[in-house]
């Protein structure tokens, strides 16, 4: 049996290895990820998830602002390697920063109190789900990307620099662009340790 889905879902991988050799333009970039955001699942339709999405030199700016944070924290020894991984992120086409509006969970948790303590949860899920809504797109266009997560040390950082409302928490950041390297194989564990199958 052949699924669509399952098949573009066989082709997402995380790609370290970015360049800036895509056949989309910025503002069909734009839109595709707008659009995987827009139509991702959220609880109570609570749509509280949000995005800063930056293109060329902005990009290359989350990521200086990321080496510098890291600098402050990574040993001197370890910093090389830490500067190269993230010069790969910045060699790429652009860079979704993923944020869940915490102002939404609150107004969820004050109109709904016997689901309050569910509401950051759900948020989370609903973050995720963005996240991988935007990769498939990026994948089934042809374009390579990996999910980070350097928050919370480029937070206050991030915020100055593009506005970001107090209200937006940062959750992950995913850089993306052209493949230029290929992919291993992939290891699956057991099934037998991952699902149970009843009735």
């Amino acid at each position: 049996m052949t699924n669509a889905v399952i098949e573009h879902l066989k082709k997402r991988r995380t790609q370290y290895a970015l360049g800036r050799n895509v056949n989309m333009d910025k503002d069909a970039l734009n839109s595709l990820i707008q659009e995987a955001i827009r139509h991702t699942p959220s609880s109570f339709n609570s749509q509280s998830s949000r995005a800063v999405i930056l293109f060329g030199e902005q990009s290359v700016k989350f990521w200086t602002l990321a080496k510098e944070a890291l600098a402050r924290v990574v040993p001197a020894e370890a910093f090389a390697q830490t500067a190269a991984k993230l010069d790969s992120f910045a060699a790429g086409v652009g860079t979704v920063l993923f944020y869940e509006d915490q102002d939404v969970v609150k107004g969820l948790q004050e109109k709904f109190a016997l689901y309050a303590d569910n509401f950051p949860v759900w948020s989370e899920q609903s973050g995720g789900m963005a996240q991988f809504a935007v990769w498939l797109a990026l994948t089934d266009a042809g374009i390579g990307a990996s999910l980070q997560h350097y928050n919370p040390l480029v937070d206050d950082a991030a915020r100055a620099a593009w506005n970001v409302p107090a209200s937006w928490k940062l959750r992950a950041q995913m850089p993306f662009g052209s493949h230029e390297n290929g992919f291993g194989e992939k290891a699956f564990m057991d099934d037998g340790q991952r699902f149970i199958v009843a009735g």
